[in-house]
C-alpha cells in the first residue's frame, strides 16, 4: 500500500490536478512510498503530448458544449472526461517508469477483480471489463518520481464522448471497432449486475464510493496539503494551456 491519499476536490479545473501530479512528484520524498489520489472534473478533452488535437478533438462540438481542450505532457490517446468519469492519480519515487506502469495497472484490475469484475490489463495499458474497455492510462517521468494517470468510466455520458472525441477510422480499425462507443462500458451497470454476489460491490452506490473503495485499497493515510503547496501548484497549472471553447485552435 501507498503511504498517502490525497483527498478527491469537485471545484478545480483539470489542469489543476495535473499540476498537483507534478507537484507531488518534485517532493515525492515527503510522502514515503508514494501518493494516489482520484479527481472528477466538469466536461473536458484532454489529448496526449504527440497528439495533434485537430485530429482527435470535434473543436466545434466542444466549442458549441462549453467542453474545455486540455493538452497533458504525457502521452497516450485522447479522453473524454465529465462527472461520471473517475480520474485517478498514482505517483511513485521510481527512475523505472515501465515498472510503475505495470505495477499500478496491476493494483486497478485487481481492485476491480475484488469488486467482482471480471478486470484484465491490455497491452495498450487499458483495463477491459467482459471485453470492453473501462480505464485508459498514460505515464511520464520526471527527474524525481514517475506518475500514472487514468480513467475509470462509471457513468459517463457516452454520447458526449463520441461527439467531442474523433479518432482516426485507422485507429478504430486497429482495436476492431466502428466507433469510440462500441468499444467502452460504464462501471456502473456492471457493478449492479454482482452486488448481490459481491459485498464490496454492494457498498459503491455512486462514484464518490468508488473513490473512497479504490483510495482504501491502495492507501494507507491521509494527505492534507498546506495554503503554500496549493499555492505552489496554483502556479504550475499556469503552465498548461487550455484550449477555450471560444478559441480556435
Amino acid at each position: 500500500m501507498l503511504s498517502c491519499q490525497f483527498s478527491i476536490i469537485n471545484s478545480q479545473l483539470l489542469q489543476w490536478y495535473l499540476a498537483a501530479e507534478e507537484y507531488l512528484a518534485k517532493n515525492i520524498s515527503e510522502w514515503g512510498d508514494g501518493v494516489f489520489f482520484t479527481w472528477i472534473v466538469e466536461p473536458t478533452v484532454i489529448f496526449g503530448r504527440h497528439q495533434v488535437p485537430e485530429n482527435e478533438v470535434n473543436t466545434a462540438y466542444c466549442r458549441e458544449h462549453d467542453i474545455n481542450i486540455v493538452q497533458r505532457k504525457s502521452g497516450g490517446g485522447c479522453v473524454y472526461a465529465d462527472q461520471g468519469n473517475l480520474m485517478l492519480s498514482y505517483i511513485v519515487p521510481s527512475a523505472h517508469p515501465e515498472q510503475v506502469f505495470s505495477q499500478y495497472l496491476d493494483l486497478i484490475a485487481a481492485a476491480l477483480a475484488d469488486l467482482g469484475l471480471a478486470a484484465v490489463r491490455t497491452e495498450h495499458n487499458d483495463i477491459l471489463v467482459d471485453g470492453c474497455k473501462v480505464s485508459g492510462n498514460a505515464c511520464y517521468a520526471l527527474p524525481t518520481a514517475t506518475i500514472v494517470h487514468g480513467t475509470l468510466l462509471y457513468d459517463v455520458d457516452f454520447d458526449v464522448m463520441q461527439h467531442a472525441i474523433t479518432p482516426s477510422a485507422e485507429k478504430l480499425q486497429k482495436h476492431g471497432v466502428e466507433s469510440v462507443r462500441q468499444r467502452v462500458r460504464n462501471l456502473r451497470p456492471l457493478l449492479n449486475n454482482v452486488k448481490k454476489t459481491n459485498p464490496n460491490a454492494a457498498q459503491i452506490n455512486s462514484i464518490v464510493d468508488l473513490a473512497h473503495y479504490l483510495s482504501a485499497t491502495l492507501c494507507q493515510a491521509e494527505l492534507r496539503l498546506k495554503p503554500e503547496a496549493i499555492s505552489e501548484i496554483d502556479s504550475i497549472a499556469k503552465t498548461y494551456r487550455i484550449y477555450k471553447p471560444t478559441e480556435s485552435i
